[in-house]
């Protein structure tokens, strides 16, 4: 019996690496991310195909598409990230720049050209976002800005295909540990990124956001996880974190 097709995009780390190691239980699945090396890697630990793809990239989109072929049951739009965290007054615009490319228009291009197949397969997508789309923090303009256009992508693409057998979810995660996501944001700064989660007890790491997504795929048919926001216990709110010294 085959088996349905899920692609994940930025699958080289963190909570794409995660849902793709979780979903092979289940799906087929593709993996996609700039590094060529990292997900050949996981594809050859799950048993999957790998696809180095720069979603910035019409050209790379266009045959990642072609790779897929004409049905795909689950896409997750996990791509994206944070650069910098400088306030408005000291914008760096390369970054804010990047920040779009990757978390809104490469998002747009990757689910743009899979939609027929996700259409013939009655497919599912789920955007991973993050609380950053919540509300805005100090210095967080250009991400919170970035990843409230993802979300209105989402809501958007459920309005247009109101009727079809197509599901649209969001996936809002809180505090994530992962070897990656603030070393980047930082540049390398390993002390500066250390003190995102300093003290923190039990942040997210990311196979809690991966069992999430896997739940929300594993739904009936009829059933639509329009947004679910998954925090840590000390996560209250984007500014009200438990610390203990």
């Amino acid at each position: 019996m085959t088996r349905p097709l899920a692609l994940v995009t930025g699958a080289s780390s963190g909570i794409g690496a995660a849902t793709a190691r979780l979903l092979a239980r289940e799906y087929d699945v593709v993996v996609a991310a700039r590094r060529g090396d990292r997900i050949q890697a996981l594809a050859d630990e799950i048993g999957g195909r790998a696809v180095a793809c720069d979603i910035t990239d019409a050209a790379q989109v266009a045959a990642l598409a072609e790779t897929i072929g004409d049905r795909l049951d689950l896409l997750v739009n996990n791509a994206g990230g944070a650069f910098g965290q400088e306030p408005v007054a000291e914008a760096d615009i390369e970054a804010w720049s990047a920040m779009y490319e990757t978390n809104v228009i490469g998002t747009v291009r990757v689910t743009k050209a899979l939609l027929p197949a996700l259409r013939a397969a009655e497919g599912t997508i789920v955007f991973v976002t993050s609380v950053a789309a919540d509300g805005p923090y100090e210095g967080g303009a250009g991400y919170c800005g970035a990843k409230a256009a993802e979300r209105m992508i989402a809501g958007t693409m459920r309005l247009e295909l109101v009727g079809e057998p197509v599901r649209i979810c969001e996936v809002v995660p809180g505090m994530v540990y992962t070897e990656e996501f603030s070393l980047t944001r930082y540049a390398g700064d390993a002390a500066r990124a250390a003190k995102v989660y300093e003290g923190v007890p039990g942040p997210l790491v990311a196979e809690d956001i991966a069992e999430t997504i896997s739940w929300i795929a594993s739904r009936p048919h009829h059933v639509n996880i329009d947004r679910i926001v998954v925090r840590p216990l000390a996560q209250a709110a984007q500014h009200k974190v438990h610390r203990v010294s």
